[in-house]
């Protein structure tokens, strides 16, 4: 997902969005530590999005 993207989505959907990103980083997280995860690169593209969307709404609550 771009940022601009994220930048259409309203508060809520973005905080709800987040709240699922950070369940998956968990899930992701205990695979990697079980042996089971295949997709490495799927930890940092998660971390990635959830920067992303933290960026977004900080924006919005200093009026940028």
């Amino acid at each position: 997902m771009k940022i601009e993207e994220i930048r259409k989505k309203t508060e809520d959907q973005i905080s709800s969005e987040m709240e699922n990103l950070y369940k998956e980083s968990l899930n992701l997280r205990f695979q990697k530590s079980s042996g089971q995860l295949e997709n490495t690169s799927r930890i940092n593209k998660v971390r990635k999005l959830i920067a992303r969307m933290k960026t977004v709404l900080n924006e919005r609550s200093t009026g940028k």
